[in-house]
């Protein structure tokens, strides 16, 4: 993950800042989105003093990338402010654009704060099963992915790889960690908070339907992304993700997120809307 996430700069240049990237595999052969949200801010930050920190992005994904081929980002400052600057960052292969996002950053000020609590009423991440719990026999893909991912994860319920099991609700809440310590840098657990946020938020919409990703003829892809950064924390500790979806409709579903710190300190909040096609056409 981190390989990917540290992009090199190109000596090419034009009007906007050239770097290029890689993709870690997926089972699927397709570029994981949140790695190329990761890679796109991690590339906008290059072009900002260390001061400069992300608070939102704003993102929509184009196309399905190819993990077997090369990503460049362009990187277009738009606007330097004495507390703000915006930059277009957008990501290509083969000249062909598989994702836009545009991001603000700003120099971090003291001012009013609040931030909205942690669920009281959440399991501790040590009291949950981890991925070694499920059945190699029914979820081969889903073990594949998960152990041979850089994130661990642990489902307050139950995850949804091959059932829905309990309530079909529009809501779940997972932990989430780095499998390994990650260096101190900051712009590093950003980066990596930004790929974690594109894991599972698509989930509260399968889930309040009853729909495994197991399901066949099952159909889901990430239309656009939000973020906000709140605070700083790091994400090789524990977060908690708790998701709901407020809506779906006409083949889309809405879903969105927020990420506290294992100390209750609101982290980040995440917004999504997705693409859903299910066998019986709906």
């Amino acid at each position: 993950m981190l390989s990917v996430i540290d992009l090199a700069a190109s000596a090419a240049r034009t009007t906007e800042d050239i770097f290029t990237g890689a993709s870690h595999a997926m089972p699927n052969g397709r570029v994981f989105g949140g790695q190329v949200l990761a890679q796109a801010i991690t590339a906008a930050a290059r072009t900002l003093p260390p001061e400069r920190v992300p608070h939102s992005m704003h993102g929509y994904f184009l196309r399905p990338g190819d993990v077997t081929k090369g990503i460049t980002l362009s990187v277009d400052r738009i606007h330097d402010g004495r507390s703000f600057s915006t930059r277009r960052t957008q990501a290509y292969q083969e000249g062909v654009p598989i994702f836009s996002m545009i991001a603000s950053f700003e120099d971090e000020d003291p001012g009013i704060e609040h931030g909205a609590p942690m669920p009281s009423d959440v399991p501790a991440p040590e009291d949950l099963a981890g991925t070694e719990a499920l059945d190699p026999s029914r979820h081969p893909l889903s073990l594949r992915v998960l152990e041979g991912g850089p994130i661990e994860r642990r489902y307050v319920a139950s995850p949804i790889y091959d059932t829905v099991d309990g309530d079909r609700t529009p809501h779940q809440g997972v932990w989430m960690r780095t499998r390994s310590p990650l260096p101190d840098d900051p712009a590093i657990h950003r980066a990596v908070l930004a790929y974690m946020s594109d894991l599972t938020i698509q989930e509260p919409v399968l889930r309040a339907h009853g729909l495994p990703w197991s399901t066949p003829g099952l159909k889901v892809a990430s239309l656009d992304h939000a973020m906000w950064w709140h605070r700083f924390g790091r994400v090789d500790e524990w977060v908690l993700y708790t998701q709901e979806s407020p809506s779906a409709r006409g083949g889309r579903g809405l879903a969105t997120g927020r990420i506290h710190s294992r100390d209750g300190r609101l982290l980040a909040t995440v917004a999504q809307e997705i693409m859903i096609r299910v066998p019986d056409g709906s």
